[in-house]
Parts: C-alpha cells; structure tokens; sequence
C-alpha cells in the first residue's frame, strides 16, 4: 500500500498545497459572494454571464505570455505575484462593498483584473508543483492538489455564502486574508530548481506551447479529450433548470446537485492517492471519460432527486479519475522549459471547455429543452472518448504513468 502522505514529506510542498487551497477558497468566496451582491443590486442577471466572461478573457488574450512567464522568471516568484494581485482586487472589492460603492462597471474591472492575475496563477501553479516535489512523489502530489481544489470548490461556496449572510464586509475581508497568507507561503519556499528558458523571445518561442502541444500527440490528446468531453458533457449550467424544473427540489436540492461531483471526486480522490494506478492507465483514462458520459445520461433522463444526485457523484467520480491521469501525463511528457506555455495551453483548453460548455447547453436547452440537451452531450462525450482511443493511440498504450516522456 502507497504512503497516501508521500508529498507532504517534503516542506516546500506542503506550502505549496496549503497556499494553493486557501487561494481556491479564497476565490470561491469572492465569487459566490459578488454574484449573490450584484444580482441581488441590479436584478438583471445578464451581469452574471459578464461575471464568468470577464475573468476567462485575459486567460485567452493573454495565452502566449503567460506560460512564458513562468517559464522564464520563475513559477514561485510568478505565482506569489499573481495572488498578491488576486489580493488587491478583494480588498478593492471590499472596499466598493464597505463605502457603498458596488456599482457593476467597478466590480467587473476589477474581477478583469483578478482574470488577468489567475491567467498568470494557472500555468505558473500547475507547473510549480513538479518542481517541489521528487518524481516518484509527483503522482500523489497531484491527487492532493485535485482534493484540494475540490474541497474548495465545495466548502468554498458554503462559507461565502454563510459569511455573506453575516456581512458582505466579512466575506471580502476573510478572502483578502486568505490571499495574503497564500502569498506568504509561497514566498516562503525555497526556491526550487527549474530549467528556466534562455531563449530569444522570438515567436517561435512564444508559442513554444503551442508548437510542443501539436507536436506530442499523447499531449494534445490529453488536453483536447477534456475539452470536447466537458465542453459537449457538462451540464452544470443546466442544474438549476433540473432541481426547479424537472426534479422539484428547490434551492436545497441545488446545493445537493452542486456539491455531489465535487464529494465524488473526493472519493476517488481518497482512493487512488492511496491506492495510485500503475497499470493500463491509458485504457482506464478513456473508459472513465465514456462512464463520465453515461453517468451524464443517467443524470438527463432521471426524474427522481437521489438517483440525480447518485448520478452526478459518479460524474465527478469518473471526471476525477480522468483528470488525475490527464494531469500526470501532461505533467510528466512536458519539458521543464517549456511546461508553463504548455500549462498555459492546457488552462485556455480548460477555461474554454467550462464557459463554452455553458454556452452550449443554454443555447441547445432554449431551442430543445434541458433533457435532450443534457442526453444528447453525455453520448457525445462517450463517442468522443472512443474516437480518441483511436485517433491517438499513443495514449491508449500509456500504461506507467511515472514513464512519461523521455526528454521530459
């Protein structure tokens, strides 16, 4: 049986996964916490959708500097930059908030800005954390990472809406703290190795990620398998249509919906960071993606509350063992020097897959109806899965996942 601690034998991780948890919680209550207050100010939920776009934007405008970054002056000094400026924009929120000065066109500047600053966190955090820990720990640093965020996407929401409830003063002001303790963790770790890259800034360097991501066929298989499975698959967007609609359950039921993919993956979590796949790993990604696809179907056509739910904890169960090997496949065939551009790449792959996936799904359920909608993408991540089996058989033949690549 694997030591389930083996990353945290080592300090500088155990900074790096505590900052990292407190910024994802962090963030989760800023963001719960300015959608309640700018909703509940205006009533016109069309600031809701500029909420989410405003934050993805920089990340896509900014893709081909951003990995660059880390990669060239360091992922510590980068990520302990990029939460700082996270930081500041609470604190500037708070402010808006405490002085009565919450208009929407401040608040979404300032939320423009927190995107700016979490397209630099993302590739310079993701990237980070192979340098902070040995190789053959590197597996289960991830499982802890994929806890971590997960733990925060469900208590995150729960506390800043309890805080909100309190005071929205208390709710800012709990989430700058959190910023700034995470930025003093990560400056406190010593810093670590890394193949910084000395090339000329030329283009070609640039788009470094780009280039290496196209020319490794297991890499760009891992990263667009989630993108067209979640962007075709997700049905998050559709939830509050299901628990008012559909399963009548009401605001309770929501909350149950959204927290049930998150303690799946919590589960799975549990399980493989004690128990780390060492076998057929390319064969268990693709058949998790098809099951995280059936299980979507289940959720579609169900009208009873425990059965959705039971469903959507296998969505986040499958989805969660999926990332964890997507994640260790990306990590491990990348070079040193050019893992930030390739994060930065696989993050604008993420963040395109969740904000167009929710487009997706509005737009379909408006013409079609949530049920056919939701159906319809959980068999279309399970033929997405099954072509990629096929079109890219290099990782369906990735069997040790601690193998990688060898230029990595």
């Amino acid at each position: 049986m694997a030591d389930r601690f083996a990353a945290f034998r080592h300090s500088s991780y155990s900074r790096y996964f505590t900052s990292r948890f407190m910024t994802a919680f962090a963030a989760q209550i800023v963001s719960v916490s300015v959608a309640w207050q700018i909703y509940d100010e205006t009533q016109n939920a069309v600031y809701l959708g500029w909420i989410g776009l405003v934050q993805f934007l920089p990340a896509l405008l900014l893709v081909f500097v951003t990995g660059l970054a880390s990669d060239t002056f360091g992922r510590r000094l980068v990520m302990g930059l990029a939460i700082l400026v996270e930081m500041s924009c609470a604190a500037g929120i708070l402010f808006l908030a405490a002085t009565n000065q919450f208009h929407p066109v401040w608040v979404l500047a300032l939320l423009t800005l927190f995107g700016v600053a979490r397209a630099f966190l993302s590739p310079a955090s993701a990237s980070l954390a192979v340098n902070v820990v040995p190789r053959e720990d590197f597996a289960n640093a991830v499982g802890w990472n994929a806890s971590a965020w997960q733990m925060a996407s469900i208590v995150g929401p729960v506390v800043g809406s309890l805080l909100y409830g309190v005071s929205h003063v208390l709710a800012y002001s709990t989430a700058t703290v959190m910023f700034a303790a995470a930025s003093v963790l990560i400056f406190s770790i010593p810093k670590p190795p890394q193949r910084v890259s000395t090339e000329p800034k030329t283009l070609s360097v640039v788009l470094g990620g780009f280039t290496y991501v196209w020319k490794q066929k297991v890499v760009l298989g891992a990263i667009s398998l989630d993108l067209f499975a979640v962007l075709l698959g997700g049905a998050v967007a559709l939830m509050p249509v299901y628990a008012r609609d559909i399963l009548q359950v009401g605001e309770t039921g929501l909350g149950l919906m959204r927290a049930a993919p998150g303690i799946g993956a919590l589960i799975v979590t549990a399980v493989i960071t004690a128990f780390p796949i060492r076998e057929h790993a390319g064969k268990i990604l693709f058949v998790c993606v098809a099951l995280f696809g059936l299980s979507t179907v289940v959720f579609g056509y169900s009208t009873v509350a425990w059965l959705s739910i039971l469903a959507l904890v296998c969505v986040g169960a499958f989805d969660m063992v999926s990332v964890y090997i997507r994640e260790i496949l990306l990590q491990l065939w990348t070079p040193d020097q050019v893992r930030g551009r390739v994060n930065a790449v696989n993050s604008i792959f993420l963040g395109a897959s969740n904000e167009l996936g929710e487009a997706r799904a509005g737009f379909m359920a408006a013409k079609w109806g949530a049920v056919f909608t939701v159906v319809a993408g959980g068999y279309a991540a399970v033929g997405i899965a099954a072509a990629w089996s096929v079109l890219f058989p290099g990782i369906r033949k990735a069997s040790n996942l601690h193998e990688g690549n060898p230029d990595a």
